[in-house]
């Protein structure tokens, strides 16, 4: 079953978006887990609504016939009276592929589209099943499986098509990410690039997912997945993995034997905090006339409590001068760098990669840029941002 002419059609994106759980079979439209009420004055909490349904090119037009038809029991009043409004003396009928129809109901009207006939006859119908059960309701948010090939997610970004944002989430599909540590701050890029339509995200690290990560990654691992010391990269493309494709695990340190594994992607998130190493990767990214994002904070101890700042520096043919002097290549970014102590600072490294993710998307048109910043800082004292731009 394709969900096609669900995404390209308004009645039946806005039935899904609404929380319908809507099919489509046999060229039938079928809405499941309805709610009604049995002859028993009770709630069944099964009953399909059938439409045939009426299309141009995967596009709906105005239903023509105004019939439904109905998989279960017949809906009744509250009372246990059948709803002989809606009622129609047409056989059961088979429309193929398991697609059932017990009941045919006439309720005749000029619908609009189908939002306008389904909505009309579920609330004829599960109108009365709230009288017994306030709580019942045909608005399931079912987990919707994707199409299959060529789709980057595994189930349906609902998300996107509830904000309608479709057009502009697209501006970064199909790229190549990567990113290279999965510390706090990378770990959390990758939570957020995760959830974006773009076609590969490749990670770099060769350490060990330890102990102390948990408690500045996403997630929370149990003891005992801890205990098998799992590596970075492996530990967060299993859990990634199970939302969509496209996640290339690279089980290495970056060096100079094998920073080609960067040519080829489309940008770049630096999250190391070991300055030689940076150095390099980022010798190699400007060779490569790459844009990347650079993160990194400084957090010190100062009578009891961590100051310091955030930061990001976006580098891009048009802003390598600017940037770089806020690239910082000091190992732990700096030396009195309580970061690199491992004190537990999940909500910066997730400000930072927040921040990086912004920048990233800026760059693709994804969000508005009036000042096209090269370089943002977040004061933690204070609670200022200050930025540079070149606007």
């Amino acid at each position: 079953m394709s969900r096609r002419p669900i995404a390209r059609s308004a009645d039946l994106l806005r039935l899904q978006n609404e929380g319908y759980d809507l099919e489509i079979r046999s060229g039938y439209l079928l809405v499941s887990n309805v709610p009604y009420v049995t002859s028993q004055a009770a709630v069944r909490y099964d009953g399909s609504l059938i439409s045939t349904l009426e299309m141009s090119d995967d596009v709906t037009t105005a239903p023509s016939d105004h019939r439904a038809f109905w998989t279960g029991e017949h809906p009744c009043h509250s009372d246990g009276r059948k709803i002989t409004s809606i009622e129609n003396p047409s056989a059961a009928q088979s429309f193929g592929n398991g697609v059932q129809a017990d009941f045919t109901f006439s309720a005749k009207a000029q619908y609009r589209d189908y939002h306008h006939k389904i909505t009309t006859y579920l609330g004829r119908i599960t109108g009365e099943a709230t009288k017994i059960d306030p709580e019942a309701t045909a608005l399931t948010f079912p987990a919707i499986v994707a199409d299959g090939d060529g789709e980057v997610f595994k189930y349906v970004d609902t998300a996107t098509s509830r904000a309608g944002i479709g057009a502009v989430n697209e501006k970064v599909a199909g790229l190549k990410i990567g990113i290279i540590g999965l510390g706090g701050t990378g770990s959390y890029v990758l939570d957020l690039v995760v959830k974006t339509p773009v076609a590969e995200i490749h990670t770099f690290d060769g350490d060990v997912y330890s102990q102390h990560n948990a408690f500045r990654s996403p997630g929370a691992p149990g003891h005992e997945e801890l205990a098998t010391k799992p590596k970075k990269v492996h530990h967060f493309k299993a859990i990634y993995e199970k939302m969509r494709h496209g996640i290339i695990a690279h089980d290495v340190y970056l060096d100079e034997t094998n920073l080609h594994l960067l040519d080829g992607l489309d940008f770049v998130f630096v999250c190391v905090d070991r300055g030689p190493v940076k150095e390099k990767l980022v010798e190699r990214l400007v060779a490569n006339g790459l844009s990347f994002v650079e993160v990194g904070m400084g957090v010190m101890l100062v009578e009891g409590k961590l100051c310091g700042i955030v930061r990001t520096t976006t580098s891009t043919a048009e802003t390598r001068t600017q940037a770089a002097p806020h690239i910082s290549y000091a190992d732990g970014d700096g030396g009195a760098n309580e970061y690199a102590s491992n004190i537990q600072i999940a909500e910066l490294n997730a400000l930072n990669a927040a921040i990086a993710v912004v920048q990233w998307k800026k760059l693709f048109d994804f969000y508005q840029d009036t000042r096209e910043q090269y370089y943002t800082g977040f004061g933690i004292a204070a609670g200022g941002i200050v930025y540079e731009g070149s606007k």
